[in-house]
């Protein structure tokens, strides 16, 4: 069971290597949505430094839902999808194979990227600190409810605007306890709560998401 999901993600991985203007457009988006904001609010730092938590999660929140119309369309497109889903492996295994293959194809890129932003919001370190251990725990949540939303729109027409409909309200948990951690972070009030729902979202998420992608795939291939 393990070597078949570190075939899938061994897989996705490949494929995403050999495409690499794919997953850079969500990361340049993350960037130029993070970056317009100061353009618009102007420059004050304390401004800035008040708006950027939920800035940059709702820019990382944002750039996840570009990515998630292609989790499993373009194995469905060429028939690679039916026949993994009737290997005798699990179908769970190929969901968790591709969202965690998600995760670190568009998540750990926006890692990186958001201590640069969050300078030029004016967070200090601490703040940064926080915001990169909530995007840790927040961005395998955006792959996993991710992972539903594209099942359950796979094949369909319009399915990009229908799967951003069904999955960004379930977004919005992780969205509030991601931003709220980096505001305790700076009010002094601390980010332990916060990050503390953010890890069991995490968990339910991990414990529920698999199996209803994995019904949802088997529902759209009939």
């Amino acid at each position: 069971m393990h070597r078949f999901l570190l075939a899938v993600l061994r897989r996705d991985l490949t494929l995403a290597a050999r495409r690499r203007g794919d997953w850079l457009i969500a990361q340049f988006f993350f960037v130029m949505v993070a970056s317009l904001f100061p353009l618009g609010v102007g420059p004050e730092p304390e401004m800035l430094s008040r708006i950027g938590p939920g800035v940059l999660w709702v820019a990382a929140t944002l750039a996840s839902l570009l990515s998630l119309s292609r989790l499993f369309a373009d194995d469905h497109r060429d028939g690679s999808l039916e026949h993994m889903i009737l290997s005798p492996e699990p179908t769970v295994l190929l969901v968790l194979g591709k969202s965690l293959a998600h995760w670190l194809i568009y998540g750990i890129p926006l890692l990186l990227i958001a201590p640069v932003l969050g300078l030029q919001f004016n967070l200090p370190a601490q703040a940064i600190l926080t915001l990169e251990v909530s995007l840790l725990l927040g961005t395998p949540i955006l792959s996993l409810l991710g992972g539903v939303g594209a099942a359950l729109t796979l094949g369909l027409r319009g399915g990009g605007v229908l799967l951003t409909l069904l999955i960004l309200p379930l977004y919005i948990p992780a969205l509030i306890f991601g931003a709220g951690a980096v505001d305790g972070a700076m009010a002094g009030t601390g980010s332990e709560a916060h990050l503390s729902l953010l890890g069991s979202f995490l968990v339910l998420s991990l414990m529920i998401a698999p199996w209803i992608a994995a019904a949802a795939l088997r529902v759209s291939l009939e």
